[in-house]
């Protein structure tokens, strides 16, 4: 029952990586995944195979740690984004034709990227305290930089492309962005120079909400689903737990959250109902991620190494 926390075993445990793993994103088909570390280098898997197996002739080396990876919905784009102090690095590999294309702009390392979902735009935030939008096709910025007051760790394209969501490193403000018009459309929480955690945030609704962890107080670290045209909080939010959210993912179809924390458990809701299906302990959780059908959930931990997990199929049915 989701009052009894169980046990969530690996079915695929995946080593390689020499430091954090900052970030991971699923090919479309759902076969491979694509790591990025502060090790310095980006590594595919096949987690199709049973054991699962580095695809070693696709690994990259870049010259600094990588904090963020991203695959275009069809497949076409793979981008990583990362650097050092006062240098960013952002670029973008074609698949098919392995040609590399180099984005600049940024004066400082990227924090988060995304893609949007007609896989044309990609979208970079950055320790500069800005974000920026770039054509993937031309390379040519075509957005930004937009100016903010605080480190970012979310962005995130709205599904039709024209809005950009961008939450604060503390979790205590998060802005939606006019793509075309380059305006701040709306904002909530204020400008806090803590320490915070790196979640992403998801629209759902058909670009009329966005969830997010969220503290509209110090102590308050709450999952909350926002009006994107307004920032006010809609429905019930999630209550995880007292301590910080570490890691968060939603499924495509918008039916299965997962949550992770520093209390060492893995959370899974019925997004729609928001009941709580399952609580897992999983100790040390550093990200979380989900399949592009969800039947995998990844995590990556303290010992360096990737987690894959089958969601229990009961769990899933549950959700739909």
């Amino acid at each position: 029952s989701a009052a009894t926390n169980l046990i969530l075993t690996p079915s695929i445990t995946l080593k390689g990586h020499r430091d954090y793993i900052e970030c991971i994103s699923y090919f479309p088909d759902g076969q491979r995944i694509i790591s990025g570390s502060e090790d310095r280098t980006t590594r595919q898997w096949d987690v199709h195979v049973k054991a699962g197996k580095e695809i070693e002739e696709a690994r990259d080396v870049c010259e600094e740690r990588v904090n963020a990876v991203a695959v275009s919905r069809n497949g076409q784009w793979v981008a990583t984004g990362g650097g050092e102090v006062g240098r960013g690095e952002l670029r973008a590999c074609e698949v098919e034709t392995g040609i590399v294309k180099t984005f600049k702009g940024h004066s400082d390392q990227i924090t988060c990227i995304d893609i949007s979902a007609d896989s044309k735009l990609l979208a970079g935030g950055s320790f500069d305290k800005t974000a920026r939008v770039w054509n993937l096709d031309t390379g040519k910025l075509v957005a930004g930089p937009f100016k903010r007051e605080d480190y970012m760790c979310a962005v995130r394209f709205s599904p039709d492309s024209k809005k950009l969501a961008v939450k604060s490193w503390t979790d205590r403000c998060l802005e939606v962005w006019d793509v075309q018009s380059q305006k701040l459309d709306v904002k909530v929480g204020e400008i806090h120079h803590l320490a915070g955690t790196v979640t992403p945030v998801f629209w759902t609704n058909n670009n009329e909400n966005i969830v997010a962890a969220f503290k509209f107080t110090k102590d308050d670290e709450t999952i909350y689903e926002f009006d994107a045209s307004t920032l006010e909080t809609v429905g019930t939010p999630f209550k995880h737990t007292e301590h910080a959210i570490t890691g968060l993912a939603l499924s495509f179809d918008n039916a299965l959250l997962a949550s992770a924390s520093y209390d060492n458990t893995i959370k899974l809701w019925a997004f729609e109902s928001r009941q709580l299906l399952a609580s897992f302990n999983v100790p040390r959780i550093y990200r979380l991620f989900l399949s592009p059908d969800s039947r995998q959930l990844a995590y990556t931990n303290d010992d360096y190494n990737i987690c894959i997990c089958d969601t229990p199929p009961d769990i899933l049915a549950q959700a739909r």
